[in-house]
């Protein structure tokens, strides 16, 4: 049995895989599948480490990105989906998989329409409220379609959908409450801000939570995800910032949390301020009380659909980009903290809002799938 996994660019798209991936190499143990082969199409590997923890053949394609905007680059990028749709085609042919399960994204386009042309079984999932391109283009032929939101499910062909919400990996699930606090070198008794900017960092909430440091330390300690390419800028301005304050030692700046260091994070933190891209999950699988801040020009505005449809649930506030200022991210946390029933029902409703076998379900069918285009 051959399973091949498509999407990726972002952290976003790529560990939900590494996630549906762990089940279906749990499945394939339980069904004492001994020839269970997994791959995984996209230009670039992404995170080298946890294709080979988890038994994932990684195979290259090029892919080509469509713009919004006008740009010379959309002709060179005409020439590279091209090209990566012929070497899908050609390597799809070689492998034959019984199935493929694609995350949406451009990198998945090229796949997807080589497992439509050689009548490939495919699985897909969306992480957002409203989907995008490739995926909506794709849930017109796949035989089943996984969401995350049920506001998705309108674009779909409701014979085919299903809401699973967003698959999580087991490395990062479960917070690590124990021992946190001194694995970061953080005090015992200080409530702890998490900020995350997404995988690569966002320069504007790290903008504005650097002009925030000095009435947030006194208070709290704040641990930073500033993206890597941020990191050193990050640094510099926080030394300057922070020049003989005595509070300094309470940032914590990170250029990337891995998976240890994300657990401990959650695992000390009180509150999480963040993008409404797939972290949204992880926070309510640690049920953390949030505020989210959306990208406020994503594609289809997917990202404030999901802070909205999230903040909903009654699990987090949203603070939008244009009112976005390090007052308002001051005054939203001093809110939210001092208001210990508030942030109670917010853990309650994120631990409502999460599916923990989400990952186990799409492996589940995709593994049915398989073995029933096996016969």
């Amino acid at each position: 049995m051959k399973i091949l996994l498509t999407g990726g660019g972002t952290g976003g798209h790529f560990y939900p895989l590494i996630a549906v991936a762990q089940e279906l190499n749990s499945l394939a143990k339980e069904y004492r599948l001994l020839e269970a082969k997994l791959y995984y199409m996209a230009p670039i590997p992404y995170n080298n480490k946890a294709l080979f923890e988890n038994s994932i053949e990684y195979k290259h394609m090029s892919a080509g990105k469509a713009r919004r905007y006008f740009s010379l680059l959309n002709i060179l990028d005409v020439f590279k989906t091209i090209f990566g749709v012929i070497t899908a085609i050609l390597d799809l042919y070689s492998i034959y998989p019984d199935v493929v399960f694609g995350k949406g994204g451009y990198v998945s386009f090229p796949v997807l329409l080589a497992a439509r042309l050689l009548r490939i079984p495919v699985v897909i999932h969306e992480s957002d409220t409203v989907p995008g391109r490739v995926n909506m283009w794709a849930g017109k032929f796949a035989t089943r379609v996984a969401i995350s939101y049920p506001d998705a499910a309108k674009y779909f062909p409701q014979d085919k959908v299903a809401y699973t919400c967003n698959p999580v990996r087991k490395d990062i699930m479960i917070p690590a409450r124990t021992g946190s606090k001194e694995f970061l070198g953080l005090e015992e008794n200080i409530p702890t801000i998490l900020v995350l900017g997404g995988s690569l960092g966002s320069r504007i909430i790290n903008e504005y939570i650097m002009d925030a440091l000095v009435k947030l330390l006194p208070h709290y300690q704040v641990i930073h995800q500033t993206g890597p390419n941020n990191f050193k800028a990050v640094q510099e301005i926080a030394g300057v910032i922070l020049k003989n304050n005595e509070f300094a030692h309470r940032y914590k700046p990170y250029d990337y949390l891995n998976d240890l260091n994300m657990r401990m994070a959650a695992g000390a933190s009180d509150l999480v301020i963040s993008r409404a891209g797939s972290a949204i999950f992880e926070i309510a699988a640690w049920n953390i009380p949030s505020i989210i801040i959306p990208i406020s020009d994503s594609q289809g505005d997917h990202q404030r659909q999901n802070a909205y449809a999230y903040a909903r649930t009654g699990a987090a506030t949203v603070i939008e980009e244009a009112n976005l200022s390090s007052n308002i991210i001051v005054s939203e946390v001093e809110h939210l903290m001092k208001n210990s029933e508030q942030r109670e029902k917010m853990i309650l409703a994120a631990k409502a809002f999460f599916k923990p076998d989400a990952a186990r379900k799409i492996a589940t069918e995709i593994m049915n799938i398989a073995l029933s285009h096996e016969r």
